[in-house]
């Protein structure tokens, strides 16, 4: 598989244009949700390596571009972006920022054998985590959820910075 062109990057061509220009509350449920997870409770490295993770799981290009973007601009080292898809045995990950990636794939992922956050998941997630930080998690979670068929459906431009990240 050939890698795009500069030339064929630029040519993409989101499904829909900004939401924005039809529902400008959107923007005011995005700033609340971002001052909510930015509160300090939990590491913004850790909220982007759980959305990283919820981007590859969903499969979102968009997603993933963006949260790899916003890591390596924080300082994070190339083996920690890149192990985040195969964290269970990557050794760069501490152990609450592994219950966080366990977390985010147990909301997201199927489980046909019982609940997908059971009470032992949990009860890690608790052991590192004060009910404030698991409330930021949970909320870091809902957040890219939010946007996860926003990048699926709409398909905003990869790479792009909001607010040029529609070319309709």
């Amino acid at each position: 598989m050939s890698t795009p062109t500069t030339t064929e990057q630029d040519n993409l061509q989101s499904r829909l244009p900004d939401p924005s220009q039809f529902f400008p509350e959107v923007a005011t449920i995005a700033g609340a949700m971002a001052k909510a997870t930015l509160n300090g409770a939990i590491p913004h490295t850790t909220i982007n390596l759980v959305q990283l993770r919820a981007g590859q799981i969903v499969g979102s290009t968009y997603h993933t571009v963006r949260q790899t973007g916003l890591l390596r601009k924080a300082g994070e080292t190339e083996e920690r972006i890149t192990a985040v898809a195969s964290w269970q045995d990557a050794p760069y990950f501490t152990d609450a920022e592994r219950v966080a990636l366990e977390l985010v794939e147990a909301v997201l992922t199927p489980n046909p054998f019982g609940e997908r956050v059971p009470d032992e998941l949990y009860a890690k997630a608790a052991a590192h985590y004060d009910d404030k930080a698991l409330w930021t998690l949970t909320i870091a979670i809902g957040q890219i959820c939010f946007f996860i068929p926003v990048a699926l459906i709409a398909k905003p431009l990869p790479g792009k910075p909001l607010g040029k990240n529609y070319s309709r």
